[in-house]
């Protein structure tokens, strides 16, 4: 099954005063990449938080957002005055001045002298019993969109995979009567230009140079490969198998150009040229897709 590496997930809840949110968002990207941003004080659970993420995703660059808000006298810090009048009265001293004419503000930033409300150690253990429900919800939300999104690209890499289809269909018919053509067009060229009656009545140089552009011609390998690289990519497409398809349509989509780009070195005639060029046309738009693809 395949799934897009664009979602958005997102999940909220309340504990009392203190309300919890978290935000997921993934977008395209080579290999699995994670941002996550918490409150400093919920900054241990970071390695927790990431591994929740790569349990899910293996492919994408996830940013995860959480916040916590508290409400009421329970959200209000505890004032060190011990360690702010310290603070107040080192700097008055170093610059001279009254310690009444220091911004307050600016003091009670100072590391240390607001205390968080009650015990650290209990508040952390409370915030990640709120917060891993969340975001095993909002994962939950974005995989359900990503799959959502990845029906949608499923789609579109079918109608490119019919449209090399059918014209791999006609190249594998008209193949063959390029080499007829060929043969047609160098008798009538011999019978123009060569002098020599013995090489004109001897059959043997026009098989051999016949042989010699057939098998400089010879697209039936690449075709066939062509052919089964395009069963390979509909099956996985179809499968219903849960594993991540991107990378290996990525590597699929390279061997359906590379194949492409040697038919088309071969190939000699105006119908079978313009039919490779929509080919390698509709590969290229493969290879734009499967870029999004997990």
């Amino acid at each position: 099954m395949i799934r897009s590496m664009t979602g958005f997930g997102d999940a909220s809840s309340h504990d009392g005063p203190v309300a919890y949110g978290v935000e997921i968002r993934s977008v395209n990207n080579k290999f699995l990449k994670t941002t996550i941003r918490v409150p400093e004080r919920l900054a241990s659970l970071e390695p927790e938080l990431e591994q929740m993420i790569r349990a899910t995703v293996s492919r994408g660059s996830v940013t995860l957002t959480v916040t916590c808000s508290e409400s009421g006298e329970a959200a209000a810090h505890t004032v060190n005055t011990a360690a702010l009048r310290k603070y107040a009265e080192q700097i008055a001293g170093a610059v001279g001045v009254e310690v009444s004419s220091l911004n307050l503000a600016d003091l009670v930033s100072l590391p240390g002298v607001l205390q968080p409300p009650g015990d650290e150690e209990q508040r952390l253990q409370k915030a990640r019993k709120a917060i891993r429900p969340l975001v095993e919800l909002a994962l939950m939300h974005m995989v359900q969109m990503r799959t959502r999104e990845g029906v949608a690209l499923k789609d579109d890499l079918l109608g490119h995979l019919d449209f090399i289809g059918e014209r791999l269909a006609r190249l594998t018919e008209i193949a063959p009567r390029v080499i007829v053509e060929y043969e047609r067009r160098l008798k009538a060229r011999m019978e123009g230009l060569l002098v020599d009656a013995d090489v004109m009545t001897d059959p043997g140089v026009l098989v051999r140079e016949i042989a010699v552009y057939a098998e400089k011609t010879d697209i039936a390998e690449e075709l066939a490969r062509l052919g089964e690289h395009l069963k390979h990519f509909r099956d996985m497409l179809e499968s219903d198998e849960e594993r991540p398809l991107g990378r290996t349509m990525d590597f699929l989509s390279q061997e359906l150009l590379r194949e492409a780009n040697t038919i088309a070195s071969k190939s000699p005639d105006a119908e079978m040229s313009r039919l490779i060029v929509e080919i390698k046309g509709a590969i290229d738009r493969i290879k734009e897709q499967v870029q999004n693809a997990e």
